[in-house]
């Protein structure tokens, strides 16, 4: 469903009359994603930004045809909401808020597999394809259309990546911010052959940190991909939170290391032994990406 998103994709906003919501469907709508309906319990708000308001995602599907929904709604709240998503019918659900209950999360996760639907978040500032439309708070300053393929877990990290590439003329192809929690849907290892098969992509970015497996298991996933026979892409990965402590979780609650679990050296080892290429900083990143598109 990703690899699918365009500026013609229509798509729902949950929470779109919250304070932020409100807000986001403005600049998303903006940025030129094909908003077509709010959900909201409010029963006094007809529209927001110009977008009717339904009360349900029943009803915004039906009337609409969307089948992605972007989750404006706190943490607490994930849960009902994708439940009204996906009992809609909706293929695509992307969860902003972060701190979702684990219980909630593991439910979410459940339903998601039951019906085949794809899951971001929780915890993600979003996800784009540079020039067509934007899930999320993305910032536009660090968002242009390029070769790259960027997936992260730290949104801030990440924003700093994007922008530089764009400040260089260069920019993403497809940027999925998988978030920071310790439960969510998609993965580093989910994406690999969404990049892999995307024509625009001509190099990944895995922008990672310390803490839980999803970057040794990228480096898995590479493996297996080369043993099958595909032709893999450059893939160029920066890690932050070299100097964590074990047992101290680093900024998002999944960036927690236990011995050699999760820790810098062992994400380090694993993906350099699948192919990819890991810096310590964003500067020698973003110089192997000028390589990469041929500057110097």
């Amino acid at each position: 469903m990703i690899g699918t998103l365009s500026r013609r994709t229509p798509v729902i906003v949950q929470g779109a009359t919250g304070r932020t919501g409100s807000v986001h469907v403005r600049r998303m709508k903006e940025f030129g994603t094909n908003i077509v309906a709010g959900v909201s319990a409010r029963a006094d708000v007809a529209s927001v930004e110009g977008v009717p308001v339904f009360p349900d995602c029943r009803a915004a599907a039906a009337a609409t045809g969307a089948q992605v929904s972007l989750l404006m709604v706190p943490p607490a709240g994930v849960l009902s909401a994708a439940q009204d998503a996906i009992g809609a019918g909706i293929k695509l659900i992307v969860t902003v808020a972060e701190g979702v209950p684990v219980h909630d999360a593991m439910r979410v996760g459940r339903l998601v597999r039951e019906t085949g639907a794809t899951w971001v978040g929780a915890s993600t500032p979003g996800l784009a394809v540079p020039g067509e439309m934007k899930l999320g708070f993305l910032p536009n300053v660090s968002l242009k259309p390029g070769p790259f393929g960027m997936m992260s877990k730290s949104g801030t990290l990440s924003y700093e990546v994007g922008y530089r590439l764009a400040t260089l003329g260069l920019g993403q192809s497809i940027w999925v911010g998988v978030g920071g929690d310790p439960v969510k849907g998609v993965r580093f290892p989910d994406l690999l052959d969404l990049f892999l098969d995307d024509p625009r992509t001509r190099g990944i970015l895995l922008i990672g940190e310390v803490g839980g497996s999803e970057e040794e298991d990228f480096a898995d996933a590479m493996r297996r991909a080369h043993a099958q026979g595909r032709a893999l892409k450059p893939v160029y990965a920066l890690v932050a939170g070299r100097g964590a402590k074990e047992g101290v979780a680093m900024g998002h609650a999944g960036a927690l290391t236990f011995g050699n679990v999760g820790t810098f050296e062992s994400k380090k080892q694993r993906l350099e032994a699948a192919g990819a290429r890991v810096f310590a900083t964003i500067d020698d990143l973003i110089d192997a990406c000028r390589a990469e598109a041929g500057q110097r």
